[in-house]
């Protein structure tokens, strides 16, 4: 029968570790299609939709936001199919807390395009180098942090502690304005790398006077790329608190960040209506780090997991949104 293998596959799921998480018996082919189905996005994005230089509007992100979100969905279907319902819990999970956390990184963009003064129109082709960079460093981040904790199991108690702190960290914040230029990393770069601060199209390298000289929008994207170092230190173990398999760890990763650069420009100049989303994240943040804690012992079920980030945000929203219609 057709669909015997079909229920079978969904409602049995992947086999579960000591831990309560799953192990997949990943195939020869799933690697592949994997990178073979992120690439072709990225070369349909940059060729063809983003091919011509062009200022992206709120209209435009929002389409952009809903296509990179069905992707992702779709992609949960798939694993869902292919290893089972346990397994696409897990995606799901590492999903939405990445996509969360990530929303700070958006706001972080914001700043170094308003202090570069960087022309919208020009904005995309540094996020889509910027997430082409960020993707071969998570697979990096991955790989290294599902070794490290399947070879030493007392790590999760120190990511998970980490996250923990990072969570409260992140709740006694406020923001503060900060000068990118002034950074130490780009002292560094700018002694090593000779620059202008004229820009010329959306060009990285321009040639002045005979010389070849990096533009301002290769500044920018060299801190596009430090930020996302740095979210990921949080990031990273984060969604690995959900999954010990790459290949889920990795996918929900990769498709969440896909479509940050939509996100950017539907939220960039939304920043300050949303005064309880770090509240949120934060929140979030220790959560996740405590669940990461306490696995050492006992695994909480995804489901309690995702219920509670979902309504972490969703209240985080709405608590902002509602302030915001409040009369001064």
């Amino acid at each position: 029968m057709f669909f015997n293998p079909v229920f079978s596959s969904v409602f049995s799921g992947a086999a579960s570790d000591s831990g309560g998480k799953v192990e997949l018996d990943v195939a020869g082919w799933h690697w592949p299609m994997l990178i073979a189905v992120i690439g072709g996005l990225l070369l349909i994005d940059i060729l063809v939709i983003h091919r011509n230089a062009h200022e992206v509007h709120t209209k435009e992100a929002a389409i952009e936001s809903a296509v990179w979100i069905s992707f992702g969905l779709l992609f949960a279907l798939f694993v869902l199919w292919e290893f089972g319902g346990p397994a696409a819990s897990e995606y799901m999970g590492g999903y939405l807390i990445e996509k969360s956390l990530s929303v700070d990184n958006v706001f972080v963009w914001a700043v170094l395009f308003a202090h570069f003064k960087v022309p919208k129109m020009y904005q995309h082709r540094v996020l889509f180098w910027g997430i082409f960079g960020a993707l071969a460093m998570r697979l990096g981040f991955i790989f290294a942090g599902v070794a490290i904790i399947n070879t030493f199991k007392i790590t999760l108690i120190l990511f998970g502690l980490f996250l923990l702190y990072s969570g409260i960290k992140l709740l006694q914040t406020h923001d503060e304005g900060f000068d990118p230029s002034q950074s130490r990393a780009m002292r560094i770069f700018h002694r090593f790398v000779p620059s202008t601060d004229e820009l010329d199209g959306q060009k990285m390298f321009t040639v002045k006077n005979g010389k070849r000289l990096a533009t301002p929008l290769l500044a920018v994207l060299v801190l596009v790329e430090i930020t996302d170092v740095i979210f990921a230190i949080d990031s990273v173990p984060a969604v690995l608190a959900v999954t010990n398999e790459t290949y889920i760890a990795f996918a929900s990763n990769a498709f969440a960040i896909l479509g940050l650069r939509a996100l950017y420009f539907l939220l960039a100049d939304m920043r300050d209506r949303f005064r309880y989303l770090q509240t949120g994240l934060g929140i979030i943040l220790a959560f996740v780090g405590i669940k990461m804690t306490i696995s050492y012992w006992w695994h909480m079920p995804i489901a309690i997991s995702l219920s509670f980030i979902a309504l972490v945000l969703a209240v985080s929203i709405f608590a902002s949104l509602r302030e915001e219609r409040r009369p001064s």
